[in-house]
């Protein structure tokens, strides 16, 4: 049986109140302790947009300093994955923060999440060598969402890198990558960015327009139904002797529902072991009594 580790894509949302955290909240109450009550994996999707100050990256590490058990996963700059052009500089910012969750013990590694439009070909894979060496440090995640990544030479050169390819589960449009299970070191990564096919389409054609919050996060509300998550459970099940880190992610964070299905799948790859679980999240999500202590 591998380590399992589970939790969300971010952690600080006010649509998760009352759905995870207190409605009323007590005087000095932060969201990142009382997350790391329950889970023990974060992925930090701020560092996709900004460069952080060394002192809120330090203050993180203070909030989880008893959770011996607690990782983060740390999404790389989009200067990299995205715009792809990139510095000295903006590489020695990115790294201190990581050296400083590393030098604390809770960097499990570093997700690099790349657009569809990321390809396979040998120029692709001459970038992706060229940010392994970057930051060879560190365990690297790399997502990427179109299938043509699904080849034998592409997932040859991540097993021979020691790049942990990063298992996606998303709506299946176009030429997208499908859910299948890609092992290629000892540690897995799966991310849930949920099944929802009409905002998702709806989104690609918005791209670039002024939106509210609602309208950005719509295409990852997603609530996935037991039958589903059943499913999912046997799919990871089947990487169990293959790997010695499992690392379960959920991204469809809209109303809380990354919460309610970072549980549920902790119940069933836990073996059925009953849940510390809120009471208003219960309340929020009645059929998450069944999987409570």
């Amino acid at each position: 049986m591998p380590e399992i580790f589970a939790g969300t894509a971010g952690w600080s949302y006010d649509d998760w109140s009352p759905a995870f955290y207190p409605e009323s909240p007590s005087k000095g109450f932060d969201k990142l302790s009382y997350y790391s009550d329950y889970f023990n994996s974060v992925e930090v999707n701020v560092t996709y947009y900004t460069y952080l100050n060394s002192r809120i990256v330090a203050g993180w590490l203070d909030k989880v300093e008893k959770k011996n058990d607690f990782q983060f996963i740390i999404k790389m700059h989009q200067d990299f994955t995205h715009k792809r052009f990139f510095t000295p500089e903006q590489i020695r910012m990115f790294r201190y923060n990581l050296d400083i969750l590393d030098e604390g013990g809770k960097l499990a590694g570093v997700l690099m999440q790349f657009p569809y439009s990321f390809m396979f070909d040998n120029s692709a894979l001459g970038y992706v060598e060229r940010l392994r060496e970057a930051f060879d440090k560190y365990r690297l995640f790399p997502e990427v969402r179109h299938k043509s990544w699904l080849c034998a030479e592409a997932l040859a050169y991540m097993s021979e890198k020691n790049l942990s390819v990063c298992t996606i589960d998303q709506p299946q449009i176009g030429q997208s990558i499908p859910f299948r299970t890609m092992i290629t070191t000892d540690t897995a990564y799966i991310r849930f960015h949920g099944r929802n096919v009409q905002s998702w389409k709806q989104s690609i054609t918005d791209f670039g327009k002024k939106q509210t919050y609602a309208e950005q996060s719509s295409r990852y509300k997603y609530l996935y139904s037991p039958g589903e998550l059943s499913e999912i459970e046997n799919a990871v099940r089947e990487v169990f002797d293959k790997v010695k880190k499992v690392f379960i992610i959920m991204n469809n964070h809209p109303s809380g529902y990354a919460v309610a299905n970072a549980f549920e799948l902790l119940y069933l790859l836990k073996d059925f072991k009953k849940l510390d679980i809120p009471s208003n999240t219960i309340e929020h999500f009645p059929r998450l009594a069944v999987i409570a202590s």
